[in-house]
């Protein structure tokens, strides 16, 4: 054990890089300032900050739902979701307060019809007022984005106790694995009821606040959480390059790869039940929502997010040999990362600017900010404490996992 690399140091390229994209996200934040208008504006820093948020979040569902699962297999690599993870504690409040002015501080309501004086007098929006307000609105945020911080936290303070040798021997294990299956049911469970219910209905799908679909929820994240894993293969394969992560080999890759492939055929079975259900019922409540993105400014970016989430993923990574490549591996968590972040650009742009689609400079500067402070604080993360959870009781098993 005391052979491999466990400590990670932050390459000097790794932050010029990181600091480049920040500064390139800064920059065209100050320039959308005075060059664009307030809805563009406002728009695509909610969808950026509301997508990276959604897929940093993702590695700690992942780190979750294998814990319950008791899947070992992760454990060689467990520090990198964790590391990812640790980005909700910066991404959670720029999007709440992002959320919180369009609700609180911006009176034009351009974003949330809901909010206007008119919605008052709409039939349809004054049956919603019990959960289309700005009381429940507030609370719902402040909760759903705190408890991922604090149990994600917990989680990752969990984590940290693999590193000591106190945790040797057969019951300092079995209380370690039953501490970290209570908070993992814990985090499971507030997931279910915000990622996978209320969250994306407050904050995305309330834009067309007449209009709604019961699949929309697990749609946001099926998309955020294909991401993540992406994100999770490409932190992985950085550091096997550089010669870390000696225990993570082919098998483990291949988990996350089949993970990737999955996750991009469920998101398009969830793509295409949500449209063709709408489209074969024809009732103009529901169509309202497609009209546009499918006949109107949104078609090509509406269909390009099908060809690279759906037929780039079917037709690249169906092999076992490919997912073991991380050549295609790197080149396809890249590809999916990018199709999710214009699909967020399309549910929630598509929304806010219903007459104009076009990704402009201001959305790729918008979002080398938030892809910048990934490398950086990630890269930190990963420094600060060992690689590898070297007493983990699961680590033999993910030593001679076999796929």
């Amino acid at each position: 054990m005391a052979s491999i690399r466990e400590q990670f140091e932050i390459p000097a390229k790794m932050k010029t890089w990181a600091y480049g994209l920040i500064g390139a996200g800064v920059l065209a934040f100050i320039l959308g300032l005075f060059t664009k208008e307030h809805n563009e504006f406002i728009g695509t820093i909610m969808y950026n900050s509301l997508y990276w948020m959604l897929i940093c979040n993702a590695s700690m569902f992942f780190i979750c739902a294998t814990t319950l699962a008791m899947g070992g297999w992760q454990v060689a690599f467990r520090r990198v979701p964790e590391a990812i993870s640790k980005m909700v504690l910066i991404f959670g409040p720029i999007a709440f307060l992002v959320l919180i002015y369009i609700v609180f501080v911006d009176h034009n309501h351009h974003i949330y019809h809901w909010l206007s004086d008119e919605a008052k007098e709409d039939p349809i929006l004054k049956g919603k007022l019990g959960f289309l307000n700005p009381v429940f609105f507030l609370v719902w945020t402040v909760l759903a984005i705190g408890l991922w911080a604090l149990l994600g936290a917990r989680m990752r303070k969990l984590s940290a106790e693999a590193d000591d040798a106190a945790l040797r021997g057969e019951e300092p294990g079995k209380s370690f694995i039953w501490r970290n299956t209570v908070t993992a049911s814990l985090f499971i469970v507030w997931f279910a009821l915000t990622v996978g219910s209320t969250v994306p209905w407050l904050w995305m799908m309330s834009i067309d606040a007449h209009w709604y679909s019961t699949m929309y929820s697990w749609y946001t994240f099926a998309s955020s959480f294909v991401s993540g894993m992406s994100l999770i293969a490409l932190f992985v394969i950085y550091l096997k390059n550089k010669g870390y992560l000696e225990y993570t080999n082919q098998e483990h890759l291949h988990d996350i790869g089949k993970f990737m492939f999955a996750f991009s055929i469920f998101w398009t079975y969830l793509w295409f039940s949500q449209y063709m259900l709408i489209w074969y019922a024809n009732i103009p409540e529901e169509t309202v929502y497609f009209k546009h993105r499918v006949q109107g400014p949104y078609k090509g970016i509406f269909f390009l997010n099908l060809i690279i989430n759906f037929v780039c993923p079917i037709l690249i990574l169906m092999t076992r040999s490919a997912k073991r490549n991380y050549t295609l591996i790197t080149f396809m968590a890249v590809m999916i990362i990018f199709g999710h972040w214009i699909d967020f650009y399309q549910m929630i742009m598509g929304s806010i600017r219903k007459d104009d689609a076009a990704l402009s400079w201001f959305d790729f500067g918008i979002a080398a900010f938030f892809i910048g402070m990934i490398i950086l604080f990630t890269g930190k993360a990963l420094a600060s404490r060992p690689l590898v959870p070297k007493y983990h009781p699961f680590l033999k098993e993910s030593i001679i996992h076999h796929t």
